[in-house]
């Protein structure tokens, strides 16, 4: 069964920086597109960003020029690079990828656990 590791979320201080990582375990056929959502207590879970097999990417507004996606195709692995972090950004942040694990079955939308990354001073 494959899931989804991520990495790289603690405690940093307003003006901070933190990456995130995130990958398969096992093996796979093909991994689409990659991106990571957050949820803060009591709000829903939104994007925040997302990066496609070619490299094409999308930013919630609220991130968009502090936060960058990436991903390393030979490591099947995607980063959220976090810098400038706020307060606001305090959140439990969830990787999201579209594989094809084998032939014998669909493609379909794989969540990790989530990572807590907390902005405080």
């Amino acid at each position: 069964q494959v899931q989804l590791v991520e990495s790289g979320g603690g405690l940093v201080q307003p003006g901070g920086s933190l990456r995130l990582s995130c990958a398969p375990s096992g093996s796979i056929i093909r991994l689409n597109t990659m991106g990571w959502y957050r949820q803060a207590p009591g709000e829903e879970r939104g994007l925040v960003a997302t990066i496609t097999s070619g490299g094409s990417t999308k930013y919630a507004d609220s991130v968009k020029g502090r936060f960058t996606i990436s991903r390393d195709n030979a490591k099947n692995t995607v980063y959220l690079q976090m810098n400038s972090l706020k307060p606001e950004d305090t959140a439990v942040y969830y990787c999201n990828a579209y594989i094809l694990s084998d032939w014998y079955s669909k493609a379909r939308d794989y969540w990790g656990k989530g990572t807590l990354v907390t902005v405080s001073s």
